[in-house]
């Protein structure tokens, strides 16, 4: 995992520092210098060191004498799905995304993730978990590991892979257990901030318990399930439709063992012989516009099916999105001992 300051260096630094630097480095062997504002103003490898001592510069020089200028990086405030596939399609590996004075957020490896996908997570992740006792006496359901590693920390690395990088964790019961476990998120590369729950307010309500959202698109989910969605076409979908809402789908097929008859008004319109009918469920996982949190009352119970229904009424765009990956509710004891049985078989 990357961690930021061993990756940085002041633009008055001396070229000694930074092939000291670059020696402790296991994982990206890229210096970025900042300059005293932390502006980031270049970039330095052992080939940049190589070739400056070749032309003559001294091991006590700035490390301005051989940084190279010409660097990638990403503007968080312009994040595109475009802009990043360019960037997988060059030499380029760890990138750094600035904010809109240049300064380094974070950085993500580039040919380690799918995306970088400019939303603010929110995970809800307060629930107590009922059907799962006694398992979640002492441990919350989120908690509870599926191949050895809690269910929520699946999600959570999901989204890093599509360069995800601010998140909420809506949390209540036993709500310590999570913190002490992610903390602030540094161990993730990420930042992770917590909403605290002081009495339940549904799948949505604790949305409303911040006004420090990122990004002008919010995705959220579910903790309590497990899933390899392709959050890149989740998103691309909703942006491509301007919709005001996405919800994700998971198909639910019922077969009637019986022949169906169709009827109005007593007399028989079309015969079916054991048909198959295919629903579409809630699959918990949502995109909305950042401007509908306005929507959600304060401090007051408020669930996903209260904001659509909202919208739905309102004539707004509310758009379903079919998940044709892996999805699965870790509801009850058989879902979450189908859980660590799948997670044997399907990639992740």
């Amino acid at each position: 995992m990357l961690d930021k300051a061993n990756n940085i260096i002041s633009s008055v630094s001396t070229i000694r520092t930074a092939l000291e630097k670059l020696t402790l480095l296991g994982e990206a062997l890229t210096l970025f210098v900042i300059d005293p504002t932390s502006v980031l103003i270049g970039v330095v490898t052992d080939g940049d060191i190589r070739r400056g001592l070749i032309r003559g510069c001294k091991l006590e020089e700035s490390v301005e004498t051989i940084m190279n200028k010409n660097f990638k990086s990403i503007n968080e405030e312009q994040l595109t799905s475009e802009v990043v596939d360019d960037l997988k399609k060059s030499s380029a590996k760890i990138i750094p995304i600035l904010d809109k004075n240049q300064r380094i957020v974070r950085f993500v490896n580039i040919s380690e993730i799918n995306s970088v996908l400019p939303v603010h997570a929110i995970i809800m992740a307060g629930g107590k978990g009922e059907r799962l006792m006694p398992l979640t006496i002492t441990t919350p359901k989120p908690m509870l590991k599926v191949n050895g590693k809690p269910i929520i920390e699946h999600n959570i690395d999901l989204l890093t892979k599509y360069g995800i990088g601010n998140l909420h964790i809506s949390v209540n019961y036993l709500k310590d257990t999570i913190k002490d476990y992610f903390g602030n998120g540094k161990s993730k590369n990420i930042t992770i901030d917590y909403l605290d729950e002081e009495k339940p307010l549904g799948t949505f309500g604790s949305i409303k318990l911040t006004n420090s959202y990122k990004f002008a698109d919010l995705l959220i989910m579910n903790s309590d399930l497990l899933t390899n969605i392709n959050f890149a076409d989740f998103y691309k979908t909703f942006k491509d439709s301007n919709a005001d809402m996405a919800i994700a789908t998971t198909s639910y097929m019922v077969n009637i063992p019986y022949a169906v008859l169709e009827t109005e008004n007593g007399l028989v319109k079309s015969f079916k012989e054991k048909p198959t009918y295919t629903y579409y469920s809630n699959a918990g996982i949502y995109l909305i516009k950042k401007e509908l949190v306005n929507e959600i009352p304060n401090n007051e119970f408020y669930n996903a099916t209260d904001l659509i229904n909202k919208l739905i009424n309102t004539n707004r765009v509310v758009l379903t999105y079919p998940i044709l990956g892996y999805w699965l509710d870790i509801g009850r004891h058989e879902d979450y001992k189908k859980a660590n049985e799948d997670f044997k078989h399907i990639n992740f």
